[in-house]
């Protein structure tokens, strides 16, 4: 007589990926769409340049802007608006898109203050490149992440380096002159993902100059004062702005607080 407890079962009537067959697929998520602040800005825009904020000093930095004006919001479905404020906030998980007020040329910011997943990147890079924002040039600013760098990355040192479309790297080595001066390309066999890579790819797709520069570490004050410098001297010389309050002091209590916090996850 067989041994129903110690004997081997027998194999199930269902493999694993079969029992998956029965449970519906989730909805598919709504598209991304942009909100305009007026009529006519659903025209479209055609800046000259085309700032795409994602890290944490250049979205400190270009938030206390001053001479920007809201001109439409990235709306991402799936990210709720629970908690944001009615004035703009960095606390805020929104992607507002400001116009910096220039006689001589248009230049749009874009502040993306939550997390794109992979699978969204694309769509959301579509919406701000090429559709109803057509830039003549784009600049990307984001973190190094260090699962994605081939090497140390020193937690004392501040770094940065770039990445350019085919375009932009044409024309800088035919003399014209480089949105982004004095960084080193980004080492060999480091990759960037997510929302930033999906951008600098839709600017390769639609032949547009893109640099894409990412910096590390995320916080102190040393790497937002890199980023303030490579902005000013770069990317606004010749152009008038103000900025508000003392943000970089206000950085500087962020950076420390955040550092406080780190080191108590490991006491």
């Amino acid at each position: 007589m067989d041994d129903v407890i110690t004997d081997i079962p027998p194999p199930s009537r269902f493999l694993l990926e079969d029992l998956n067959n029965f449970t519906p697929p989730p909805p598919p998520l709504p598209s991304p769409f942009l909100v305009f602040s007026s009529a006519d800005s659903k025209k479209g825009f055609q800046p000259s340049l085309l700032i795409i904020a994602m890290s944490s000093p250049s979205l400190h930095f270009l938030h206390h802007l001053s001479s920007k004006t809201l001109v439409a919001s990235l709306v991402l479905p799936e990210i709720p608006f629970a908690g944001n404020s009615v004035e703009p906030s960095l606390k805020d998980k929104s992607c507002n898109i400001y116009a910096l007020n220039d006689a001589e040329k248009l230049i749009m910011i874009v502040l993306v203050q939550f997390s794109v997943t992979p699978e969204r990147a694309h769509a959301v890079a579509k919406l701000l490149i090429g559709e109803k924002i057509i830039p003549e040039r784009v600049l990307i600013l984001d973190s190094v992440q260090s699962r994605n760098f081939r090497g140390k990355l020193p937690p004392d040192e501040t770094i940065a380096f770039k990445l350019e479309t085919s375009l932009e790297r044409k024309n800088s080595d035919a003399g014209d002159s480089s949105l982004v001066k004095g960084l080193d390309y980004y080492p060999s066999g480091s990759i960037v993902d997510g929302l930033a890579a999906a951008l600098l790819s839709r600017c390769q797709l639609k032949k547009i100059k893109g640099t894409l520069c990412v910096s590390w570490p995320d916080l102190g004050f040393p790497v937002m004062s890199l980023i303030k410098s490579l902005l000013v001297r770069d990317v606004f010389a010749g152009i008038n702005y103000t900025t508000d309050g003392d943000y970089e002091d206000e950085y500087l209590r962020l950076s420390r607080r955040k550092d406080r916090i780190d080191s108590d996850l490991y006491t």
